[in-house]
């Protein structure tokens, strides 16, 4: 299982997105506010579809917040960032990790990133390109997890198998 966390997201329909890939995946999804939407908006819940009664979600007044409620979060965490050190293949993801993403405009704040160096990865990408979009970063990073434990209860086989 992956915990996925959004620092501050300000896009609905990235939420949405990143909620609906939480669903198919079994990964949990966090949410840091301020959020620049509310969780009911529109946007958000067209984006996810009809996944939402799927997702495990809570949201958090903040960071502390976060890691009161999930002391465990601390010991495994990834941190997702177009200024890290190192790209995610070096990374070894366990079940139950943690892996944060920042707001769509800025990133993780830099007091964060620089708690947890070591624990920041990024996603290869030509060196003029600014990022990825947050939904894509997310179904990535989560994928590269759960592939890295098995795809734990996750179906490794579609339709067609059966043929």
């Amino acid at each position: 299982m992956v915990n996925i966390v959004l620092v501050e997201p300000e896009i609905p329909m990235n939420t949405g997105n990143i909620a609906r890939t939480c669903a198919a995946t079994r990964s949990r999804l966090h949410l840091v506010e301020p959020l620049g939407f509310d969780v009911s908006d529109r946007a958000v819940k067209r984006a996810g579809l009809d996944y939402w009664p799927m997702v495990d979600l809570t949201v958090y007044p903040g960071l502390d917040a976060l890691f009161a409620a999930h002391p465990e979060a601390a010991e495994d965490l990834w941190l997702a960032t177009t200024k890290a050190p190192r790209d995610y293949t070096r990374a070894e993801f366990r079940d139950g990790c943690w892996l944060f993403f920042g707001k769509e405009t800025a990133g993780l704040p830099e007091w964060f990133r620089m708690a947890h160096y070591d624990r920041c990865i990024r996603i290869p990408m030509r060196p003029d390109a600014r990022s990825l979009n947050l939904a894509n970063s997310a179904a990535i990073l989560a994928y590269e997890a759960l592939r890295q434990q098995g795809f734990p209860d996750l179906s490794g086989e579609g339709e067609m198998a059966r043929l």
